[in-house]
């Protein structure tokens, strides 16, 4: 949270009574039991009122850092205010890593977890894939362990089901990665090769701002140990030295490219832990789509592509593998996410995200949780088929409701309550 209030984009202003900053699980709980209704805040790098509540804010930020690493099970229990920037280092310094990181290092994994964040590539799953237990602190301010049957529901949970205190993620061996950067991708050589193009390398991500017949970039991240790319990709070709996403910006704070091998850590983010990528001045949408049904997404987009350019710094495309996750934006399907960083013009932005809305959820879209969207409540539920065990959960670990706030009784069905 910023200090002044606001979220990392500065859209949005908490309106909590309080705001706790716990330095004991202890205490964590305290605040938690003595609460009306409580949030739990990560980093602030969601883009509407997750996270808003008029009552009392908690953030796990100030808790012990918990880093156990069991080799026997290749798991790693953590903190939940941790950042992924300051776990992975240490995996590495020991022999592990995570699957992927998404292209921020700077945001805490509870938060990340919790809303579906995601990196990229055809086989990699999003960051709640990883999770292989969750302890958390419930409405009475007990202390429990989920795993087992309710693992899936609990782990992307939109912080309705308790505060997080710390997770168990699995690793794997550390490796290293080599980063490309190609430019202008004809759009016609993305269509006819669109799954050669997202299978090119371990994690792919394409930059355009829908201007012309190219794509802008396509980001490869490729590990050390394979074959080496060549020099053209269907018509792209390599850049002359690093970019950044957005072509009018100084790439200072990306990570390293022209295929310099390095840690994973610090080749699957775009951005680099020890830069900030950008002063949060911009607001965000993504839109996960179907696998089978991106070309025609694409074209979808197409037809508002002008629309799109007057408002937009950036949009990057990704693909990510299906999930069990109940509350997954990749549940049950491998996604292409649609990704809009748009000007920091809200009035300005909000048509053309309604727009992109009418032509991407006839599609069967779903919107990131964390970032802007507009869809009605209906819309949203039809998506996802294990909402009624979710408010099942909900009710059992939280029959009260008092991690419900506005923006959850908007889009999840109100649980039974009692009385």
């Amino acid at each position: 949270m910023a200090t002044d209030g606001t979220n990392w984009a500065g859209n949005v202003t908490f309106s909590a009574a309080r705001l706790h900053r716990p330095s004991t699980v202890d205490e964590l709980r305290a605040a938690v039991a003595g609460a009306r209704h409580v949030r739990a805040l990560g980093t602030g790098h969601s883009f509407n009122r997750i996270a808003d509540t008029p009552h009392d804010l908690v953030t796990a930020a100030r808790l012990p850092r918990i880093a156990d690493l069991d080799r026997g099970r290749s798991t790693v229990r953590v903190s939940a205010g941790t950042r992924y920037g300051e776990l992975a280092p240490y995996l590495h310094r020991h022999g592990y890593a995570l699957h992927n990181l998404g292209s921020l290092p700077h945001i805490s994994i509870a938060g990340a977890v919790a809303t579906g964040t995601h990196g990229s590539g055809d086989r990699n799953g999003n960051l709640a894939t990883a999770v292989r237990g969750i302890e958390l602190v419930t409405a009475d301010g007990d202390l429990i362990e989920v795993d087992g049957d309710d693992l899936p529901g609990s782990v992307v949970s939109l912080g309705a089901l308790g505060v997080v205190t710390a997770l168990t993620l699995d690793v794997v061996p550390t490796f290293e990665v080599r980063q490309h950067v190609y430019e202008h991708l004809p759009r016609t050589a993305l269509e006819d090769h669109f799954d050669e193009v997202f299978g090119a390398a371990y994690s792919v991500s394409l930059f355009t701002r829908w201007r012309g017949p190219d794509v802008e970039q396509v980001w490869l991240k490729q590990r050390a140990d394979a074959e080496p790319l060549g020099a053209d990709l269907f018509g792209a070709g390599p850049a002359d030295g690093p970019r950044h996403p957005i072509v009018t910006m100084s790439p200072v704070h990306c990570t390293a490219q022209r295929g310099e091998p390095g840690p994973w850590h610090e080749r699957l983010p775009h951005f680099r832990l020890d830069f900030t990528p950008s002063a949060g001045d911009e607001l965000q949408s993504e839109y996960f789509v179907p696998r089978s049904r991106a070309l025609e997404a694409l074209a979808a987009l197409d037809t508002i592509a002008d629309r799109i350019a007057l408002v937009i710094q950036v949009s990057e495309i990704r693909s990510i593998a299906a999930d069990d996750l109940w509350l997954s934006p990749a549940q049950g399907r491998d996604s292409i996410a649609f990704h809009f960083t748009w000007i920091a013009d809200e009035a300005a932005v909000a048509p053309v995200v309604a727009a992109v809305e009418d032509r991407l959820i006839p599609l069967g879209a779903r919107p990131h949780w964390g970032k802007v969207f507009g869809l009605e409540p209906d819309l949203i539920r039809a998506q996802y088929p294990h909402l009624p065990a979710f408010t099942a959960l909900a009710t059992r670990l939280d029959p009260a409701g008092k991690f419900r706030n506005p923006y959850l009784d908007r889009y999840l069905p109100t649980p039974t309550l009692p009385g």
